[in-house]
């Protein structure tokens, strides 16, 4: 009895572990509620039951009718897709029976997220958000306005986050930026035919997509608390973003918006 009190807690401990992952780091609430079950069904669990909200999981096993449940806080870490793809492949490999408990934790006190260099990750939204002002009819010279002003406003919004700035302030300070130095470089007389698409381009950076994409997500599949919570941070982002392009045009009377 004992030996199964003892296994009931280590899986109990694991199954919400998983599901904190994938919460932490921006999973849809339907993972996040599946995840953790089926590992916790390949353990040994008779049923493992969770409820989620955005600042905290509720986690249940149930193994011969006894229950056992725990409860974590939930402090976002930033969205990385590499942190739930290893906990989906560790889930799988334990349905397979190629892990056991052990093996699981050992996995996850191994997990960190995969994060690329912030000079990498600069010049590839450079290159996106000047690709979009191109397709736009922006125009090669104001998609090149839009590579550097992206490129350099995504370097601060990483320095940013990396001095745990409140994020949207992060988003302010980023938008007001970006909105900056394209709409300066606009003014020159080398750029005074250039289209005023490069200025919007330039804060696409900061477009909150897959925060809304989830939110509406959850919403559909019922998770509506996880999913209006969701709505309204990307909202309050939207928001922040807004503040610093209006900040940034009526600071240096910028028209290229109107």
């Amino acid at each position: 009895m004992q030996a199964e009190q003892s296994l009931q807690r280590t899986v109990t401990r694991l199954c919400i572990q998983c599901g904190l992952f994938l919460l932490q780091h921006g999973a849809e609430s339907a993972l996040v509620e599946e995840l953790p079950a089926r590992l916790g069904r390949a353990l040994g669990m008779d049923s493992v039951e969770s409820a989620i909200s955005p600042n905290a999981i509720v986690l249940t096993t149930i193994k011969d009718g006894q229950c056992l449940t725990s409860t974590r806080k939930n402090q976002d870490r930033g969205i990385n897709m590499h942190v739930v793809t290893e906990v989906q492949h560790i889930v799988i490999l334990v349905e397979h029976r190629l892990l056991d408990p052990k093996g699981v934790e050992k996995r996850f006190n191994q997990l960190r997220p995969l994060r690329y260099p912030r000079w990498l990750v600069s010049l590839m939204v450079g290159l996106s958000c000047a690709c979009f002002c191109r397709l736009n009819n922006g125009g090669w010279d104001g998609a090149l306005i839009t590579f550097f002003a992206s490129m350099v406003a995504m370097y601060i919004r990483q320095m940013l986050a990396g001095i745990h700035l409140h994020p949207q302030l992060n988003f302010c300070i980023t938008a007001f930026v970006a909105t900056t130095l394209s709409g300066l470089w606009l003014q020159l007389p080398a750029f005074s035919q250039t289209s005023s698409v490069a200025m919007a381009a330039s804060v696409l950076l900061l477009v909150p997509g897959f925060p809304l994409i989830n939110a509406v997500a959850d919403m559909f599949k019922g998770h509506i608390n996880t999913g209006l919570a969701r709505w309204a941070i990307a909202s309050l982002l939207t928001l922040a973003t807004c503040v610093g392009v209006v900040m940034a045009s009526s600071l240096w009377g910028l028209r290229g918006w109107v």
